[in-house]
């Protein structure tokens, strides 16, 4: 097994913005979950449980810059602009708000516990990213059923044949 090597770029940030593009390219609305700490710089009025969830999508944003660092923008909360600041490393999701549709990542790892392999970023399903950390990935609303645990939804048959939404699965 290879272990990444520490001083690798992370893929995030280049994750982050190809799902954003291709959420604009199909017009949907891009939303990161992002994990809050003081690094982080977001209206704490609308934090909750340690997580803030942002639209990211052009028209809910000003000056977007998807950087390797941070993610950095204006945008209006309750009519009031805000200079947004988000470390990539704080990004724990990032999906469609029209479908779910996206990738999760590891949360940050507290600096005291950071071991010396810090984990890759890897596709997983809103619901795995759930059990996986105290954070949602995915708000409710655009899961399938905000009360089913992972593996209790119904068999699928195939497109078209009901049962839940495809989701994202982990390749390894």
């Amino acid at each position: 097994m290879n272990l990444p090597d520490r001083d690798t770029p992370s893929t995030r940030p280049y994750l982050i913005r190809a799902l954003h593009e291709w959420c604009m390219d199909n017009g949907f609305a891009p939303h990161i979950a992002v994990h809050v700490d003081a690094s982080v710089q977001v209206p704490q009025e609308f934090v909750k449980n340690g997580e803030i969830v942002l639209n990211v999508s052009f028209d809910a944003t000003s000056s977007l810059r998807l950087g390797n660092d941070f993610i950095e923008f204006k945008a209006r909360f309750g009519g009031v602009a805000r200079d947004i600041v988000v470390p990539v490393t704080h990004v724990v999701a990032i999906y469609a708000r029209e479908n779910g549709q996206g990738m999760a990542f590891p949360a940050p790892v507290i600096s005291s516990m950071r071991s010396a392999i810090s984990p890759a970023a890897e596709p997983v399903s809103p619901s795995d990213a759930a059990v996986r950390s105290p954070l949602r990935a995915v708000p409710s609303e655009v899961t399938a059923s905000s009360s089913a645990e992972p593996g209790d939804e119904p068999p699928h048959d195939g497109p078209g044949k009901g049962g839940p939404r495809p989701q994202l699965k982990r390749v390894k």
